[in-house]
């Protein structure tokens, strides 16, 4: 059975961090894609990043502000927010896919609000 799991959601100021995590079970996780969705308050799910393990690449809104890090031998993936804004409001997803094999997780909340 396929799991993901991720958390480290929460609140947090304008200008703040936070780490997310994701930790997978029951699939090779070194072989699999990993990727960071959002999904924010009546919008559609977008994607975030995504890390094969060998390259990372970045939405154009979080360039610059986030950072995805995978370790393979725990499973785990992370994602490093930085400099959130009130737009980073969102439930964020990890996605584990390769080939037509798509997984994923329950989701974290991060709020971002003075």
């Amino acid at each position: 059975q396929v799991q993901l799991v991720e958390s480290g959601g929460g609140f947090v100021q304008p200008g703040g961090s936070l780490r997310l995590s994701c930790v997978a079970s029951g699939i090779t996780f070194s072989t699999y894609e990993m990727r960071w969705y959002r999904q924010a308050p009546g919008k559609e799910r977008e994607w975030v990043a995504t890390s094969d393990g060998n390259n990372t690449d970045y939405a154009f809104a979080v360039k610059g502000r986030f950072t995805m890090s995978r370790d393979d031998t725990k499973n785990t993936v992370f994602l490093q927010l930085n400099n959130l804004k009130p737009e980073d409001t969102a439930v964020y997803y990890c996605n584990a896919r390769l080939a037509f094999m798509i997984y994923w997780g329950q989701g974290t909340q991060v709020n971002v609000s003075s």
